[in-house]
């Protein structure tokens, strides 16, 4: 990941807190972890569709329990060949494993394997220090209500797509 420092351009100055200006402010966070996330899917040598599995069985919902394959294929709305041969390819790089079910071996389950979330540590470390600083700048109430924002948009954005809030 590289370290420079770029200032953070300005919202909109007639509505800071506006419709425009959080949508200017998301894109822009979300173009940067996306270029931050390629430049790791890079030096691991994987696609980016293998990056946004690892995030998608990373993030799996534990109450929804361990991702599968065929929750992954709709998560990532990709053909079964296409999310077989991301897996094949994650498998072999040594960044995810298989287990079977035990109370169904038909059911497959995909685990972030602990060597490769040391690596993704190691080199996300950067990304979560500068979140660690941007979040000391707020109260703990701050932060809830930002929590809470984030949460109420994963839902909203969700249902966009016809899946689970």
């Amino acid at each position: 990941m590289s370290g420079s420092e770029v200032p953070s351009p300005t919202v909109p100055a007639d509505d800071p807190t506006g419709l425009q200006s959080f949508a200017v402010l998301l894109r822009r966070m979300n173009s940067e972890f996306n270029r931050i996330a390629q430049e790791f899917a890079q030096a691991q040598g994987l696609h980016l569709t293998d990056m946004q599995a690892l995030i998608a069985i990373l993030d799996a919902d534990p109450e929804a329990g361990p991702m599968t394959p065929g929750r992954l294929r709709r998560q990532l709305n990709l053909t079964s060949g296409a999310v077989t041969a991301c897996l094949d390819r994650l498998e072999r790089a040594g960044h995810i494993h298989r287990v079977r079910a035990a109370g169904d071996r038909r059911v497959v389950h995909l685990h972030y394997a602990e060597p490769a979330k040391a690596v993704a540590r190691d080199y996300f470390r950067p990304l979560a220090e500068r979140t660690a600083t941007a979040m000391g700048r707020f109260s703990p109430e701050e932060l809830a209500v930002v929590v809470r924002f984030l949460r109420e948009l994963n839902a909203e954005f969700a249902l966009l797509r016809g899946g689970p809030a």
